[in-house]
């Protein structure tokens, strides 16, 4: 018999606390629904199943017996010391859970992002368990994140909080759960059982409620005593943890030894002295108030990085055929009734009431360019209409899940919309990809790709769906051909409108960060009863281009039912692609301050050129030469304030200025500037002002990462 579903004797680590009362109540329910599921898993019939591994190779086994521990020992001990989670058939799967069906098997170890998160999720438990034995507080969520884990609770004293001083209790705590070698238990437990089972917890009560639909069952997780609501997987038991620090009180990091961590503790510190908020502090950037959380006040040198990236992308949509357009900031209800934010996403949005009416503040642009859209009348012959906006949003972010520029409450995106017939949704992509790829490119920031495909619960036709998704593999296969880049899989996760593409880029530490992302959109064009004329009429009754589906054929000559609205004769539904580059600028600004650790290339840099004279006698042609640079549009400033010379170039290496221009008497009767570059060691260059001008004035339009005066 496996060993996960024997029932286990907890052992509550020893503490001077005493043991919270709903252990006892959660245990028990546990305990007696687990010895009936273990009956129905004994009943099951064990046939024969083939388990088969990534490089084909094929080993037997039985279903509901045959465990992917169970196959890793087969092979070797150290194969399953080193794994972390199994994948079965494309889904992750712990470990001790029997497999169920002829398999595709594979096993992550620790170098595996999904595995990652996998081990963090399971260190998140291990700090619940000791949350809860330590302080007896209700558990809310613990989410593994980028680096590591965090779990929200509530204490039993609604105006106590855990401190700094408590946490080496904590980890105390976790080092013995750790030692214990708890396992972690799976299992499915109806929604009412559920509620009895987490009746004393208020967050879990709510979760429960709003989450899992009526007659419907979820999943919980037992280590030791804990027992929390979690769709999992997990490690096999807590001993997998090997070494983990608390970072702050409810955040914490794991590793599988020792080494990893101290590793991790060292790029911590690096991370931190690039952390954006501080150098956007120390570079007079942008600033917060708490007088409009999550909105950032940018300031004038901020603002030079920001319009240097906005004209960036500006200049793309020039070159690519995309329309800027404007649209409000706020719109009545109606709109987001129409598109369905308004039942689904309300919550996130800032709503009031203006003349007895809802309104809101908008949080995306699509609804209102599908306004755009509809304005008039449109033909096949505008395809693919491109709609470009830089725009103002509002989204109601949680005040504990605001983060300098990386979560905030008002943001600017570089959002597009772009409407089309199926038949060009791939030349579309792959001009996206081309997009992408010019943009990262001139930043030098690798990036990866990720095929969302269509998930249990989705809107519209299967066969619509399968030629979607068929038309970005083969668009995602022609840019992998021609690139290298390549991309990876990612089943079921799409949005419930459409497939999308995600895009993450990796910053000088491996961190990697979503910002771009590619949605097909099948259904709010049919919100909104958008529709294109096919040209039909024009044709004699021959469509000029395909119908997207038989459903809703653009030749007939009668109105055709599809969706809120019907499609008049002749006219067909455009699909939607939603399209952003770079995301949020604040949270694309956040990304590259911390990416160049405030150490700006030429175009992006708010501090480019600090002149500096040797002598007072050259101020005057200090002056002339900012003003001639200024002229250029170059962000050129001049020191003439009584420190010493080396203490102005001292603080212009620290404020990051590109270059700095030394000038004395020699520079002044040759009209020369002599060039110390950033990061050199003392090395001047020495230039007619003009022809260091023409270098400079190349260097921003190359839009290089290096300062290389050419």
């Amino acid at each position: 018999m496996d060993s996960e579903a024997q029932k286990t004797t907890v052992v509550v680590p020893k503490t001077s606390r005493k043991e919270p009362e709903f252990f006892a109540h959660r245990i028990a329910i546990f305990d007696r629904l687990k010895g009936i599921q273990q009956q129905e898993l004994d009943a099951k019939v064990r046939e024969d199943i083939e388990i088969t591994f990534p490089d084909g190779r094929v080993v037997p086994g039985k279903a509901w017996e045959t465990t992917p521990s169970d196959v890793a020992l087969s092979i070797s001990k150290s194969l399953l010391a080193r794994t972390v989670i199994a994948r079965v058939n494309g889904a992750l799967w712990d470990m001790k859970r029997p497999l169920e069906e002829h398999s595709k098997l594979e096993f992550l170890d620790f170098d595996n992002e999904e595995a990652r998160n996998v081990y963090w999720h399971s260190g998140a438990h291990i700090l619940g368990e000791a949350a809860e034995i330590n302080h007896a507080c209700h558990l809310c969520i613990g989410p593994p994140t980028d680096g590591g884990f965090f779990y929200e609770f509530g204490m039993p004293d609604k105006n106590a909080s855990i401190a700094t001083g408590d946490m080496k209790a904590l980890e105390t705590t976790m080092d013995s759960i750790v030692k214990e070698r708890q396992p972690f238990e799976r299992l499915v437990i109806s929604k009412n059982d559920l509620l009895t089972m987490f009746q004393s917890n208020p967050f879990k009560q709510q979760i429960i409620e709003s989450k899992i639909p009526d007659g419907t069952s979820s999943t919980v997780y037992r280590c030791g005593p804990l027992i929390d609501l979690c769709r999992g997987p997990h490690v096999t038991d807590t001993g997998k943890i090997k070494a983990f620090s608390l970072l702050k009180a409810v955040y914490g990091i794991a590793f599988p030894d020792k080494k990893l961590l101290a590793q991790h503790k060292k790029f911590l510190e690096e991370a931190a002295e690039r952390d954006h908020r501080r150098i956007g502090k120390q570079q007079e950037l942008f600033l917060f108030t708490d007088l409009s959380p999550g909105a950032p006040i940018f300031l004038p040198h901020g603002m030079r990085i920001f319009n240097a990236l906005k004209s960036l992308i500006m200049e793309e949509y020039q070159k690519r055929d995309y329309l800027e357009v404007m649209s409000p900031n706020m719109f009545h209800s109606d709109l987001w009734k129409t598109s369905g934010h308004w039942n689904h996403y309300k919550d996130d949005m800032f709503t009031f009431e203006v003349d007895k009416a809802q309104w809101s503040l908008k949080p995306m642009n699509c609804p209102g360019h599908c306004l755009i859209f509809a304005s008039k009348e449109r033909s096949y012959r505008e395809l693919p209409l491109r709609i470009a906006e830089n725009g103002v949003l509002h989204r109601n972010e949680a005040s504990g899940a605001l983060s300098g520029l990386t979560r905030v409450r008002r943001f600017i995106q570089d959002d597009c919309h772009i409407f089309c017939h199926e038949n060009q949704i791939g030349d579309e992509i792959l001009g996206i990809f081309d997009f992408l790829d010019t943009v990262y490119g001139k930043l030098n920031m690798q990036f990866k790709l990720k095929l969302s495909t269509r998930p249990d619960t989705y809107l519209g036709d299967i066969d619509t769906w399968n030629r979607a998704e068929d038309t970005l593999r083969k668009s995602l296969d022609q840019f992998s051909e021609k690139t290298g880049w390549k991309w990876d899989l990612n089943p079921g996760d799409g949005a419930f409108y459409g497939p999308k593409i995600d895009i993450t880029i990796m910053d000088v530490l491996r961190r990697w960060h979503q910002c771009a992302t590619i949605q097909l959109d099948f259904q709010l064009p049919r919100q909104f009863n958008l529709s294109f004329m096919t040209g039909s009429a024009a044709a004699g009754g021959s469509s000029a281009i395909p119908s997207q589906d038989s459903s809703s054929s653009a030749t007939s000559n009668t109105a055709t039912k599809d969706g809120p609205g019907s499609l008049a004769a002749f006219h067909d539904r455009p699909v939607m692609i939603h399209r952003a580059v770079l995301g949020s600028f604040e949270r694309f600004i956040a990304i590259l301050t911390e990416h160049f650790a405030g150490k700006w290339p030429f175009w992006l840099s708010p501090r480019q050129i600090l002149v500096v004279p040797v002598m007072t006698h050259a101020e005057t042609y200090v002056r002339e030469v900012v003003k001639t640079l200024k002229s250029q549009g170059f962000y050129a400033d001049g020191d003439l304030s009584g420190e010493t010379m080396n203490k102005k170039i001292r603080n212009g290496q620290t404020l990051q200025y590109n270059f700095i221009f030394v000038l004395g008497a020699k520079e002044m009767d040759d009209k020369a500037v002599s060039i110390r570059a950033r990061d050199s060691k003392g090395n001047l260059l020495t230039l007619p002002l003009q022809e260091a001008i023409e270098k400079l004035q190349r260097l921003r339009e190359s839009r290089n990462v290096k300062d290389d005066l050419v």
